[in-house]
C-alpha cells in the first residue's frame, strides 16, 4: 500500500533543507541512558549495543538503526528510544560496525547493505528473549539495511515488525542528487566524517589490495569515494555493483512481515523517481509518503505552535498499534 503520510510540516519549517537541518543542528539531544554491551560477532570482530531498557519476561524489544555516520548520539535514534521506553519498550541502538569512536578489528566496517551483524543479532535475541517482540527501526542507510535484511529472510526473518524512514530506495540516484546544487553541502559533511573513519581504521589493519586508501582520501564524491574504498573493501567489483546489490528497493516485494516505510517527496538526499509503486512492495509494506519532510527531518507543529518532531510520534504509534493487532 502506498497512501499520503499524515504529516503537516511547521509553517516555520517548510523547506526542505531547514526540515533537515534543524533537527541536526539546533535541535538539543535527547537525554537518554544508555547501557553499552561489546557483543562479540561470529568472525571474532565486535559491535556495540546501546541498551536503553533491558527487556523485561515478554516485553517487547526495539534494535534502533542509525544512518550514515551516525551512531548513539543520533537525535532521531535517541528521540525516539526516548518515546518507546516511556511507552514500555524495551531496546537497544545496534551501532554499526566501526561507527564507534574504536575502529573494529577487520578490514572491514559497515555500508548500505551489511544485514549480517542484524542477523546475527536478531537470532541471539531471540535466544536471550524467547518470548518478546521484536521489532527493527532503521533511518536512512540503517533504514536500507532493515528492509533489505526483511526481503533478504523473507517468511523466516526474525524481526516481527520493520520500521524504516528517509530510505535511499535505489542508490544511483541518490549518489547523483547529492552531487548537486546545496546538496553538496551533506555529502562534503558526510564525506568528511567518513574520511575520518578510513584514516583511523588504515592506520589499524591492514587492507585489502584493491583498497585505494589515497583515492578514498581525496574522493570529491561518493562515487570516487565507494570505488576506492567501500566496493574494494567489501568485495564489489565497483560502485556501481555496490549499489546494484544492496539498494533495499529490490527486496521490498519479498518482505512478509508488517512494515511501515516514511519518505518524503522532497529530501535533499535523493531523487523523487526513487520511490517505490504499488508493485513493488508486497502485501504487508504500507509506505506512507509525505509532500515535504526533508531528510530524517518532519518537523511539525506542537501544541502553541512549537516544532514537535512528528516522524518518532509516528513511529511509536504504528509501532504500538501492529504489537496490538499481533496479539489479537
Amino acid at each position: 500500500m502506498v497512501t499520503a503520510a499524515g504529516f503537516r510540516p511547521h509553517p516555520l519549517f517548510r523547506n526542505a533543507h531547514l526540515q533537515t537541518l534543524v533537527p541536526n543542528l539546533f535541535r538539543p539531544s535527547p537525554r537518554i541512558g544508555l547501557d553499552v554491551e561489546r557483543w562479540e560477532t561470529e568472525d571474532q570482530d565486535f559491535v556495540d549495543l546501546g541498551w536503553f531498557a533491558r527487556p523485561r519476561a515478554g516485553q517487547p524489544v526495539a534494535i534502533l538503526v542509525h544512518g550514515l555516520t551516525g551512531g548513539f548520539e543520533s537525535k532521531y535514534l535517541r528521540g525516539t528510544a526516548r518515546k518507546l521506553q516511556r511507552a514500555g519498550w524495551a531496546g537497544l541502538v545496534l551501532q554499526l560496525r566501526g561507527a564507534g569512536p574504536q575502529p573494529n578489528r577487520l578490514a572491514r566496517n559497515y555500508h548500505q547493505g551489511d544485514t549480517r551483524d542484524l542477523h546475527q543479532l536478531l537470532a541471539e535475541l531471540r535466544d536471550r528473549y524467547p518470548g518478546s517482540l521484536l521489532a527493527t527501526v532503521g533511518w536512512s542507510l540503517g533504514g536500507n539495511i532493515v528492509l533489505k535484511a526483511a526481503g533478504e529472510a523473507g517468511a523466516g526473518h526474525l524481526a516481527d515488525l520493520v520500521v524504516a524512514a528517509s530510505v535511499p530506495f535505489a542508490l544511483e540516484p541518490c549518489v547523483r542528487r547529492l552531487n548537486r546544487g546545496f546538496s553538496r553541502v551533506y555529502q562534503r559533511r558526510l564525506l568528511g566524517s567518513l574520511k575520518v573513519m578510513v584514516e583511523q581504521k588504515a592506520a589499524v589493519v591492514d587492507l585489502p589490495p584493491r583498497v585505494d586508501l589515497a583515492g578514498a582520501l581525496r574522493a570529491p564524491g561518493f562515487r570516487e569515494y565507494d570505488d576506492a574504498w567501500t566496493a574494494p573493501l567489501h568485495g564489489f567489483r565497483n560502485a556501481e555493483d555496490y549499489y546494484q546489490q544492496t539498494q533495499c528497493g529490490n527486496f521490498l516485494a519479498d518482505i512478509r512481515c508488517p512494515t511501515l516505510i516514511i519518505h518524503s517527496a522532497d529530501d535533499p538526499f535523493m531523487d523523487p523517481t526513487i520511490a517505490p509503486q504499488p508493485d513493488d512492495l508486497s502485501a504487508t509494506v504500507r509506505l506512507e509518503m509525505a509532500s515535504h519532510g526533508g531528510h530524517v527531518g518532519f518537523i511539525g507543529r506542537g501544541r502553541w505552535g512549537l516544532p514537535e518532531f512528528w516522524l518518532e510520534k509516528r513511529i511509536l504509534r504504528w509501532l504500538q498499534e501492529a504489537r496490538v493487532q499481533r496479539v489479537s
